[in-house]
Order: structure tokens, then sequence, then C-alpha cells
């Protein structure tokens, strides 16, 4: 059974655990084989380099923007990198070769950054292609330095481990990122051969355009789809479970153990990826399953996604949602019967590049769910200049999902939930489906609202 494997940057910051429970463990050493970890950069690297995922704190892509001294803020990054070395030194990492390697990778992405900023600078190049062209140089960086310092460890430990190394710093051959991936793994005898693959694969498309901070579940996605893998499995830091934990308390979730390809798109909507949409497509369409994993619990089977499972019996698999969205809607008298109204609405999301995650109509209202960011913000004020009547509001949105809710008494009983707990239902969202009953809520209910949903839904149904 040949699976490829992706480990995220909190696990492998944490790579003694990631050897003992993920890559070694209990395995006899015939065992050890037919897999292929695909690695994200170690914890935060990736927001060094570029900017913070969450709070914006900038990286040295920012400096590289501004026309600051992004020389000094590599150099700064390298010697952090550096520090992270020193902490697998005694599980077999050789700190003379990695540190060599890592310095080496730094000096040749000065290089090109240094090409790339007198190019701007020329005034012949469109300034956007350039910084886009940083943006995956810098990115790169991260995966090389985890990717090269796992598969040192692993020979170090007498495993036949090979670094695939998908950036393509070394050769300027214009290959699609499939191809690259293609020429990498070609004649690779998995059986023999423990590969360790960068979460960043270089393409003339740029896989940072595509996909941003998504990309190294894109490339784990495409590596599977390549070498036809029995299984594609993710390891996170935690069960991909019923509830949030962190919002209900450890011993009120489980994990989810089963759930279709349609349910992990819902959690990725509203921002809970099981696995990046985009990511999740080709391996869909593949018929590869997913298995999500918790690296500290490796006998836990985990989560499996898979294309045509619906549970056998009636439940509520998830409760999940987010706080960080706001509520628009568009309101005018003179709506009612006008066909075409939301086209008009829709062309303004698109010019600025927002999605939404729930749209609720009546004969002179539109109200819509967005992300609360920059984007919408600048939607808005677009809105207000071309409608009646615009309104918005901070809200949350929590969502009862499962892959066998369509039949009568769930929805019932979530309202109820949620009118014990005091909490309002400000506006409601379900398809024909039926999969996912999403209700917008005030935002400072958010939490007692999943308290409320998980404790009736997910503990009550048993």
């Amino acid at each position: 059974m040949l699976t490829v494997e992706k480990i995220g940057g909190t696990s492998m910051s944490q790579f003694n655990e990631v050897l003992n429970n993920i890559i070694i463990g209990k395995r006899k050493p015939d065992e050890l084989y037919n897999r292929i970890f695909v690695v994200s950069a170690y914890n935060n690297v990736t927001n060094w380099l570029l900017e913070h995922k969450k709070t914006g704190e900038p990286g040295v892509y920012v400096q590289f923007l501004e026309n600051a001294d992004y020389s000094i803020g590599l150099d700064s990054v390298c010697m952090r990198l550096l520090e992270i070395n020193q902490q697998f030194a005694e599980i077999g990492l050789d700190l003379v070769a990695a540190e060599e390697f890592i310095s080496h990778r730094i000096k040749m992405a000065k290089t090109m950054l240094y090409s790339l900023s007198g190019v701007m600078a020329s005034g012949y190049v469109k300034t956007e292609d350039i910084c886009l062209a940083a943006r995956e140089i810098l990115a790169s960086i991260g995966e090389s330095h985890s990717a090269w310092n796992s598969a040192n460890i692993l020979q170090n430990n007498g495993i036949e481990a090979r670094f695939i190394d998908l950036c393509g710093f070394n050769d300027s051959l214009p290959l699609t990122i499939d191809e690259r991936i293609h020429k990498a793994f070609k004649g690779i005898d998995f059986s023999q051969t423990l590969c360790i693959a960068t979460g960043y694969t270089k393409g003339i498309e740029g896989i940072m355009r595509a996909f941003d901070r998504g990309y190294t579940e894109v490339t784990f996605s495409k590596i599977a789809v390549e070498v036809k893998a029995d299984e594609a499995i993710i390891h996170k830091e935690y069960h991909l479970s019923s509830a949030d934990p962190n919002i209900v308390g450890v011993n009120k979730v489980v994990p989810v153990g089963q759930t279709n390809f349609i349910i992990a798109d819902q959690l990725a909507d509203i921002g809970m990826e099981a696995i990046h949409p985009k990511a999740s497509k080709p391996l869909e369409r593949a018929n590869i399953n997913i298995r999500i994993k918790n690296t500290f619990e490796p006998e836990h089977p985990g989560t499996l996604i898979s294309k045509d499972y619906v549970s056998e019996v009636p439940k509520i698999e998830i409760v999940s949602g987010t706080n960080k969205v706001l509520g628009i809607e568009i309101h005018d008298p003179m709506m009612v019967g006008e066909v075409g109204f939301d086209l008009r609405i829709m062309q303004l999301f698109e010019k600025h590049g927002v999605s939404y995650i729930l749209k609720s109509t009546n004969a002179n209202s539109i109200t819509m769910i967005v992300w609360d960011n920059y984007k919408s913000r600048e939607l808005i004020a677009d809105l207000e200049r071309n409608f009646y009547q615009v309104t918005t509001e901070r809200v949350a949105i929590v969502c009862v999902m499962g892959t066998n809710i369509a039949i009568p008494g769930f929805l019932y009983r979530a309202a109820k939930a949620l009118y014990e707990g005091g909490i309002n239902v400000e506006s409601f969202g379900q398809s024909l489906r039926q999969v996912n009953m999403q209700f917008v809520i005030r935002r400072e209910h958010y939490e007692n609202a999943v308290r409320s949903l998980n404790d009736a839904l997910c503990l009550g149904q048993n």
C-alpha cells in the first residue's frame, strides 16, 4: 500500500515526536517504505519569510515590497533557522551539513531577489509579476529547509531516505507544477526508498499565484495523484473532531471517524480546513481517500474522508463555524420581481474578489455573509455607491453538518438548542442537499452557540 503523507508545521517543529509516532514508531525495517512524506516549513518560518498568516506582521517579503533591506531580513531568518537546527542534533541532524545547505539556499535567494529588484526598477516588467516571483522564492526556503533536515536525520538513523527538492533552485527548466512532480518521482522504487518532498513546488504557473498559503496541500495532492497513491494522509496536531475542544472541552468531543468530500468542502468554506478545497478536488476525482490523523495519537485511525460515504445512521457529525464574518444586507423596495437584480451585486463581488459563505433572500432584501477583511470593506463601500440601502453587521456563523441529516427533527433540535441558550437566529441557510444548516448569530454568542449545539446534537444523539 503506497501512501502520500503531509506533515504540518507545528508537527514538524516537534520532529522527534514525528520520528517516533509517524515515520519509525513500532514499524519493522521493511515497513518503513512505500511512503512519501510532504513536509511544511517548521512552525512560524513561512510567517517570517512572507508575513504572519493571522496577524499580518510583516516578514522579508514585505521588506522586499517596501524596498527595505531584505538582505538583512534574510540573514535574520537564517540565524533563526540555524537555531531551529540545534533542536534536532540529538536525533541525528548533521549540523555542519545542515548549516551549509540552508546558508547556500539563502545566498541563492538573495541573488535572485537582487536581480528581481533590478528588473522591477527598470520599469519594463509589471511590478505585480516581479512581486509574485519574489513571494514564490521566499516561500520555498522554509520547505526546503525542513525537508532537507528530515531526510538527513532519517539517513543518519539508517533509513534509505531521499530529499525530493521540488523548489527548482538549481535549474531554470520551464516546467509546470505537474511536470516537475512527474520528473522528480520518475523511476523511484518506493519499496526501497522513503521520499521526503518539499511542500513547495516551482512551476511556470506559480503555485502561490494560484493557491497562496495553501500550496503545501496542493503539492501533497498532486504527488498523490501522480504516484497513484492508495491513500493520502494528513498529520495534524489534533483530531478532526465533532466540535472545537478549546470551546466545548476535550471530554465533550469525539473524532469524526468518517465523512465525505462534501463535508470537507463545507468546513473549508468557513475556514476550518480539513484540507484546502483546491487540493481535495484532484484526490476526489482520482478516488483517493484522505485520512486525517493526530500526530500524537499514532495508533488512532483518525478520520477517513471518502467520496461516497454517507452515515447509515442519521447523525450530526460536526458543529463548527467562525466569528470573523460580516453580514451584508442590500435592501431595495424596487427589487421585488426584478429579474437579474442580484447579478449587479455579484458583479461587484467578482470585481473585489469576494466570495460569500451564505446567501438569504426575500422580496426586497438580500443578505450575504462574507469574511471580515479589507476586501469586504472595499466591497461594502462600492455597494453603498450603487444600491439603495446597504446595512452591515459584524456577526458569527455556526454550522451543523453531517452526511445524513436530511430527516425531520434535526433543524427543530438545533433551533431549540439555540433558543434555550438565549441565542437569536439573525439569518439561516440550508440547501436542498441538506448537509449543512447555517445559523447567523450575534458575534458575542458564538462560543455559547457551539457549546449549545454540540451538547444537544453531538453528545445528545447517542
